[in-house]
């Protein structure tokens, strides 16, 4: 930015009218030379003399002529306005990533976003709201995330190729809030879209295809779930990506076992496992293990599933996600109640519900199912009806239809055991209500 010298010799900034004076003269223009019609040398005359301010036209006409950018003349910054607002939403973006406490770096993003909206300047703000709605979601603000992510590719056209991560993370925001048909509906848009835009884009096609299996799961339409995998897997040895196929043996696990088909289950998180065993990438391997416990926990193997459970926590390490530890003490927590040991699993469905903390609402609600469980197991009614009776407000306003509805069969039959019959056939009366909701209608919590 250039500074002329004050009357003491101290350097100051320069003022419009001096850099468009200094500017003439650099290129050999007179007053006259440099007018044009709408602007004409006296009323350049009156910005140099510092009388007039040029309007926006006027800096455009000037600039132009001059071979300078419009914010450079008006500014004196080399860096236009939309570059140095880019680079100020890169600086926050960092920060947000870097920091501990995210909240500052949110507030300067959201003071970019209106400034961008003010300056239309499309393309910034819709990059903002991105960025804050991809905040909100790792700190399991899913309804805000849905909000600022459907702001954000709202404002700017984003195709799911180019930003795989945002179209994942606001359908997994609209799942875990309850509007699952509207994740199915969004994961079908994008698979058709790469589907057309790229369709030698082999990564993303499966991609696309294991989020709208993961949607369909959750949503009940098992069939169309292994319909849309089936056609993946028979492409998935042209997959060289091996994440993509690690992908596509993940899903097929989670359908299978939600199916009840555990070997199948075990077969293909199995395949996963090997697959990321030869990589560095000990998140994904750590919550494949997870999986695979909770799969051989089902069959009724505990020890499969311990030595899975003890891997993953090995591999999660000491920095582990808060919800990735309340998943792991959930799983831990029915292990134990399987086991007989009810202290134990009290013990982890506790830590898990202290891990998923008011954040992370939906292992909230699972982990508060299993301490349900526990203190079932421990004889203590109130204690458990009062567990069953948070977990299913948490699941019905952000867990999975299929976990809401079993969860309340789960407390209906434990009141049953309990010997409060009346209590028990209300609760296992809204479950079935619930089940005989058509899975793409929306009920309650599932808006």
């Amino acid at each position: 930015m250039q500074r002329v010298p004050d009357r003491d010799g101290d350097a100051r900034q320069e003022t419009i009218g001096e850099r468009l004076r200094r500017l003439r003269r650099e290129r050999g223009l007179s007053q006259r030379e440099l007018a044009s019609p709408g602007v004409s040398y006296a009323y350049i005359s009156r910005i140099e003399g510092g009388a007039r301010r040029p309007s926006v036209k006027a800096l455009r006409m000037l600039a132009r002529k001059l071979g300078v950018t419009a914010d450079y003349l008006e500014t004196g910054s080399e860096i236009r306005d939309t570059e140095e607002r880019e680079l100020r939403i890169a600086d926050a973006e960092l920060e947000l990533r870097l920091a501990d406490d995210t909240a500052e770096a949110e507030r300067k993003l959201e003071a970019l976003s209106e400034e961008a909206l003010e300056a239309g300047d499309a393309l910034a703000a819709s990059r903002s709201s991105i960025a804050l709605g991809l905040a909100a979601a790792h700190a399991g603000r899913n309804h805000d995330a849905i909000k600022r992510l459907e702001t954000g590719l709202e404002l700017a056209d984003v195709s799911p190729s180019m930003r795989p991560d945002v179209y994942a993370t606001l359908g997994r925001a609209l799942a875990a809030s309850g509007e699952t048909q509207r994740a199915v509906d969004l994961f079908e848009r994008c698979l058709d879209d790469v589907s057309r835009e790229t369709p030698d884009d082999l990564t993303a096609r499966v991609r696309f295809t294991t989020y709208l299996s993961y949607a369909l799961t959750d949503l009940g339409d098992l069939e169309r779930a292994e319909e849309v995998l089936q056609e993946a897997i028979a492409k998935a040895e042209e997959a060289t990506d091996a994440y993509s196929r690690v992908r596509l043996y993940w899903s097929v696990a989670r359908l299978s076992d939600v199916q009840g088909r555990s070997a199948a289950a075990l077969t293909y998180i199995r395949r996963a496992i090997a697959l990321l065993d030869v990589t560095d990438d000990t998140l994904h391997l750590a919550r494949a293990h997870l999986l695979a416990g909770s799969i051989m926990l089902s069959q009724g193997n505990t020890q499969g599933a311990a030595r899975h459970y003890d891997l993953a926590e090995r591999l999660y390490g000491p920095s582990a996600e808060p919800d990735d530890l309340a998943g792991l003490y959930t799983e831990q927590s029915k292990l134990a109640a399987l086991r007989g040991d009810a202290d134990e699993a009290i013990r982890r469905a506790e830590a898990a519900v202290e891990a998923a903390s008011d954040e992370y609402l939906r292992e909230r609600g699972s982990a508060l199912w299993a301490l349900a469980d526990a203190k079932a197991l421990k004889g203590d009614v109130d204690g458990a009806n009062e567990a069953f009776r948070q977990a299913t407000e948490l699941l019905g306003e952000h867990g999975h239809r299929r976990d809401h509805i079993e969860a309340y069969r789960a407390w209906g039959k434990f009141l049953r055991r309990a010997g409060r019959e009346e209590q028990a056939l209300e609760v296992l009366e809204r479950a079935a209500d619930l089940g005989a909701e058509p899975a793409s209608v929306e009920a309650h919590g599932y808006r």
